[in-house]
């Protein structure tokens, strides 16, 4: 059984000494950026940023890799809600320099001249592998995206563009906010979940008890349980209450209503193009109920 006392020392963020290389990982790929001649006249259209986990305070020693996405604000790609309804203001078509390939090619260029023998192109970021000094980080080419609604108003996020030329929309910036506002609604207890969840996966995993599930999708499917989960008088009453909520919920094929989302608070957790499987989640939340001892 996993005791009270081992859950609770289960929700401390990361240590200080993993987290001065987490920083340190960061400030060094923003130098490289800065460093590059490629970027020479267009640094203003630049955003560089930490996203997920490390950004949004829910990492752990295992998982304590970081996500930094550089993006490219002279672009902007856009889509509309529903096209028959419009949204999008007129305009005109972009002219710059920026197109995927350019901005992967100069990313690359920079973070070479930076981590010399320690960089890996992957098929949507950068790879750079950790050194004593640093954590690995994931490095993702962006581009500016807006989805427009019929109203004029828009929902913002990043455009993604991997090597094959297909492209993936992501809002880092709103799983950010996501977080902090259940965060703040929840007392500092939904962060403190997240850590134990991912804790408790990896003592799972490593003991061979249920397969690996990804550390993002872990913290979304502790953002949507019911917040009144996290104001149970323990951590194990928290872990019981989440993982009835996970299992329950995750029983049979997806709803056409009431779905569940990313903590992003846009997308549709679960899809037929997703990486992961309502069967996964089911899975995993029996293996973890059995071996918290549940009833």
């Amino acid at each position: 059984m996993v005791t009270e006392e081992k859950l609770a020392g289960w929700t401390g963020p990361s240590s200080p000494t993993e987290k001065d290389k987490q920083e340190r990982t960061e400030r060094m790929i923003r130098e490289a950026i800065d460093a590059h001649e490629g970027f020479d006249g267009y640094r203003s259209d630049f955003a560089i940023y930490a996203k997920g986990s490390y950004a949004n305070n829910t990492n752990v020693k295992s998982d304590s890799d970081v996500d930094i996405v550089i993006e490219c604000t002279d672009v902007c790609y856009w889509q509309e809600h529903d096209p028959a309804k419009g949204g999008h203001p007129a305009g005109s078509p972009y002219t710059g320099p920026w197109t995927p390939e350019k901005l992967r090619a100069e990313i690359a260029a920079a973070l070479e001249k930076k981590f010399p023998g320690a960089v890996t192109a992957g098929s949507t970021a950068f790879e750079v592998d950790a050194s004593s000094a640093r954590v690995n980080a994931d490095v993702v080419p962006s581009f500016t995206y807006k989805l427009y609604f019929s109203d004029g108003s828009y929902r913002q996020g990043t455009k993604v563009f991997k090597k094959d030329g297909t492209a993936i929309v992501n809002y880092p910036k709103l799983q950010l906010e996501r977080g902090k506002e259940k965060n703040v609604r929840t007392n500092g207890l939904y962060k403190k979940t997240v850590r134990i969840f991912k804790r408790l996966e990896n003592e799972l995993v490593a003991k061979g008890l249920t397969e690996e599930v990804p550390s993002y999708l872990l913290e979304c499917l502790i953002y949507n349980c019911p917040e009144e989960n996290f104001s149970r008088d323990t951590w194990r009453g928290t872990m019981r209450g989440c993982l009835a909520k996970i299992f329950n919920s995750t029983m049979g094929p997806e709803p056409d209503e009431d779905r569940w989302m990313e903590a992003n608070g846009s997308k549709f957790l679960f899809h037929p193009a997703q990486k992961w499987t309502r069967a996964q989640v089911h899975k995993f939340a029996s293996d973890a109920w059995d071996y918290m001892e549940f009833e």
